[in-house]
C-alpha cells in the first residue's frame, strides 16, 4: 500500500502546451536513479493516483516529475492545473528496477525512451555513477515533434562535459532539427541508429534500458531479440531491462 505524504510545490515548467515539469518539496524515502513513485489528488471522494518517473537525481532534494496532459485523463488534468504552494500527496516508497544497480557490465549502455520515459534516464544521468563504468552511453528519445524534445539544457551540457556521452532524438511527425526522422523500431531495424553512432552494428556488449509506451518497449524489445540479444533477469544475466507502468 502507498506511504502518502503531504508534498508542495515548488515550481511548475511548462514545456509544451501539453508537456510539464513539477517541482516538489516531499518527505520521501530513499531512492534510486530510475526508480518512480506515484502522485495523487483527491478528486471528488476518490484519491486517484498514478505512477511517475524522478528526474532528478537522488541527491538533490526536490522532487522532479516529468508529465503530458492529457485530454481524458482525470489526474493529468488536475495535476496541470497545479501552481506554486499547492499540496499534492506523494508516495514515500519507490518503485522499480530500471537502475543501474540492475545493468550488468557492458561497453555500451543504451537508454531508449519516448515521450516523458526519458525522466528515469535523466535522473541516472544527474546522478552520475554511470561514467564510471560504460565506454559509451548513448540516449535516445523518440518524440512526435522537435518541440517536444525538452530538457536540452542539461543534456547539451552533459555532452559537453562526457565524450562518450551521444544524445539522438527521433522525430516521427514533421523533419528533425537535428537527429533521426521515424520511430525507435524504424531507425533500429534499418540500421540508422547505429549508423548514427558511427557503428556498423550493434555491439555485441551493449546492454539495452528501455522506457517508453507499452507497444514501443514490446517491438523494441522483439527487434533485439531477433538480433541476438535477450532480456536481462537477476538470475539469467542479459541486455534488455525495461520499465512498464502504465
Amino acid at each position: 500500500m502507498p506511504q502518502w505524504v503531504t508534498g508542495k510545490v515548488l515550481d511548475v515548467n511548462w514545456w509544451t502546451p501539453s508537456l510539464f515539469s513539477l517541482r516538489v518539496c516531499a518527505d520521501v524515502q530513499p531512492f534510486k536513479a530510475g526508480q518512480f513513485t506515484k502522485l495523487a489528488m483527491q478528486i471528488g471522494d476518490k484519491r486517484v493516483a498514478r505512477a511517475y518517473s524522478f528526474v532528478n537525481s537522488p541527491q538533490d532534494p526536490v522532487l522532479e516529475f516529468y508529465l503530458i496532459e492529457v485530454a481524458d485523463g482525470s489526474l493529468s488534468r488536475k495535476l496541470s492545473e497545479l501552481k506554486v504552494d499547492d499540496e499534492i500527496y506523494v508516495d514515500a516508497q519507490a518503485n522499480g528496477f530500471l537502475t543501474l544497480e540492475e545493468v550488468p557490465d557492458a561497453d555500451v549502455l543504451w537508454m531508449l525512451s519516448t515521450g516523458t520515459a526519458i525522466g528515469p534516464f535523466l535522473s541516472i544521468i544527474a546522478q552520475g555513477k554511470l561514467w564510471e563504468r560504460f565506454k559509451r552511453v548513448i540516449l535516445v528519445h523518440g518524440v512526435r515533434h522537435n518541440d517536444d524534445l525538452t530538457y536540452q539544457t542539461q543534456i547539451m551540457a552533459t555532452q559537453r562535459l562526457f565524450k562518450q556521452f551521444t544524445y539522438i532524438p527521433v522525430v516521427s511527425r514533421e523533419a528533425p532539427q537535428s537527429g533521426l526522422a521515424g520511430r525507435i523500431t524504424e531507425v533500429l531495424k534499418s540500421g540508422d541508429l547505429s549508423a548514427y553512432c558511427g557503428l556498423h552494428e550493434l555491439p555485441k556488449s551493449s546492454h539495452f534500458m528501455i522506457c517508453g509506451n507499452p507497444q514501443m518497449v514490446k517491438d523494441t524489445t522483439e527487434l533485439l531479440i531477433d538480433r541476438g540479444f535477450k532480456r536481462h533477469r537477476r538470475a539469467e544475466p542479459g541486455h534488455i531491462s525495461v520499465e512498464q507502468y502504465w
